[in-house]
Parts: C-alpha cells; structure tokens; sequence
C-alpha cells in the first residue's frame, strides 16, 4: 500500500515537473524586441500613413500578449517575433500613404475654404443683428485664418496633421453658420420697430 502512495506520489510530481516545464520562461527579449520594432515604425509615421499595415502589427502584438496572459511562452515567442517583423515592414508604405493622405488634405482645404468664404459673406448679412456675437465672432475668424496657415504649412510635410486641422476648423464653421442662420430668421432689432412707429 505504501509503495502504491509513493509511486503516486512521484507520477504527480513528475507531471507537476513537465507541465512547469512546458511551460517555460515569458519571452521577454522578444517581446522587448518587438516593442522597440513597434516604436520606430510610430515614430516614423507608421501609425499615420500606414495603417492597415500597422493594425495587422498591433493584432499580432495583442495576440502575443494574450499567449503570455495564458502561459502560452513557447507560442508567443512566435508571435512576437511575427509582429517585430510587421512592424519593421510597416514603414515601406508610408511614402505611399503621405500621397494619399496629401491629396485628401488638399482637396479638404480647398472645400474649406469654400466654406469659409461662404460663412463670410453669411456673416455680412446679419452683421446689424450680431451685437453680442460681434466679440466672439473676431476671435473666432483670428483664430480660424491663424490654424488654417500653420495646417497648410505643414500640407507637404505632414499632410495628416492638416487634416487634423481641417476637422477642427470645421466645428467653427458649423457653430457660425447655425448661429447665423438663427440671426437671419429672428426679428429685426426693436429700434428699427420704434422707429417706423415714430415716422407714422
């Protein structure tokens, strides 16, 4: 009876043994590797002008990250070592990407423009009606023509970020030309009423 406990014994210890070392050690120099990869293509721009090619990268990398969670060392080191690649191969498109997203930035500016000479001329047809939006109105057009010079600045360089400014400038835009059409349709100011009772 005693030899049955001890031979049991030894079995769980010895797949105790094989299980933990199965399991290995975390991959750590290769998820470092693939880290460092990961930063050089961002830094580069990767991130920006090569985004299918990044996000087949970062899924990678979750999955690499989800085997460690598991345990998994042996099937993460693959991994990593499949996203360190992806990422290293990722910023071959970003020169593809910058044209792409240059001529959708160029063509974005042009309708901003248009838009914005449209909100000008807007704005001149109820200028008698904007006594309290007067202030905000200015700050807003220094603000809009200051932001829309350093995103057109930038258009060859980094078109992405222009962009970026465009969508925000477009929210200027949206607020004045709602605010606009609200003074067109209110009444005229209370003067102009007095007055046309005062020549009656």
């Amino acid at each position: 009876m005693k030899n049955i406990k001890c031979l049991v014994s030894l079995m769980i210890v010895l797949a105790l043994a094989l299980v933990f070392t199965g399991c290995g050690k975390a991959p750590e120099a290769e998820q470092k590797a693939a880290q460092a990869a990961m930063d050089v293509a961002i830094e580069a721009g990767a991130d920006k002008y090569a985004a299918p090619a990044m996000d087949a990268a970062m899924k990678l990398w979750e999955t690499a990250e989800a085997q460690v969670k598991d345990r998994k060392y042996d099937e993460a080191k693959k991994t990593y070592a499949d996203a360190k690649a992806a990422f290293e191969k990722a910023p071959s498109g970003i020169e593809e990407g910058k044209k792409i997203v240059g001529a959708e930035a160029v063509a974005a500016v042009k309708a901003l423009e248009a838009s914005w000479k449209d909100l000008r001329a807007s704005a001149k047809k109820v200028e008698k009606k904007m006594k309290d939006q007067k202030e905000d109105w200015e700050s807003d057009i220094k603000t809009f023509e200051e932001d829309l010079k350093a995103g057109k600045d930038v258009i060859v360089t980094d078109p992405a970020v222009t962009k970026e400014t465009v969508d925000e400038l477009k929210t200027i835009i949206e607020k004045w030309d709602a605010t606009f059409k609200e003074l067109a349709a209110a009444p005229a100011p209370a003067e102009g009423k007095k007055e046309k009772k005062g020549k009656k």
